[in-house]
């Protein structure tokens, strides 16, 4: 997979987003869904990257720099039909690999409490993200887990 910074103009990141978004509606209620449309992603303490293989998008991710130490992940998503393929272990690594460059001492996220989220909760552990409370402008939300890794 090409991961590429992505100025979130393509009508296939368009297409991927809404899809991202309608994933989460599926799993989360409506007052507990924390992801980011388009113009959200398009803010200046964020950067988007999108995936490709063989000239298909694939997934992509996001990093909101909350301040000049702490990193969030945002946004990270790969095609339903794609999953199971390494895709999102590949975006985590390359996450972690942009936050140190950037000198961030803490990454985090926030993902959901429900089945649904298993996998994901699963894969954010495996590189050594661990529960933590709150952080940024989230608050307790019981449908949502929020991770940490110290870098």
């Amino acid at each position: 997979m090409q991961i590429r910074e992505d100025d979130l103009s393509g009508p296939e990141i368009a297409r991927l987003l809404e899809r991202h978004l309608a994933h989460m509606a599926e799993h989360t209620p409506p007052e507990s869904i924390y992801a980011l449309d388009l113009d959200a992603l398009r803010a200046p303490d964020i950067t988007f990257w999108s995936g490709w293989a063989a000239g298909d998008l694939v997934g992509c991710v996001a990093l909101r720099e909350l301040t000049p130490d702490h990193g969030e992940i945002k946004s990270m998503h790969a095609v339903r039909e794609r999953r199971g393929e390494g895709i999102g272990k590949q975006f985590v690594a390359f996450v972690i690999i942009e936050a140190r460059r950037r000198g961030y001492a803490r990454l985090s996220l926030e993902t959901g409490s429900m089945a649904g989220f298993e996998p994901a909760r699963r894969l954010y552990g495996g590189f050594g993200f661990e529960p933590c409370g709150p952080f940024g402008e989230y608050t307790f939300d019981a449908n949502s887990v929020y991770m940490t890794l110290t870098l």
